[in-house]
């Protein structure tokens, strides 16, 4: 008897490449979807420098270390 193959969830994430001014880059960074909504007309990127900049600021007031600001963002 053939198996059911089962259904893929689409990806509830998109992976952004960041490039910080202090030359530090940090890799495939996830951002949800649902904070990348472009349907006000925003860019992409615009969105994710936002997200990203938000996490950022949650991991430095945990760890009482602020990161560079942020120099350039490209998609994963």
């Amino acid at each position: 008897m053939a198996r059911n193959k089962s259904k893929t969830k689409p990806a509830t994430f998109t992976m952004f490449n960041v490039t910080y001014e202090d030359g530090s880059i940090t890799s495939n960074r996830r951002v949800e979807n649902d904070r990348l909504d472009q349907s006000m007309g925003d860019n992409l990127l615009d969105l994710a420098r936002t997200a990203i900049e938000d996490q950022d600021n949650e991991i430095a007031q945990r760890s009482n270390r602020r990161r560079a600001k942020i120099k350039s963002i490209t998609e994963a």
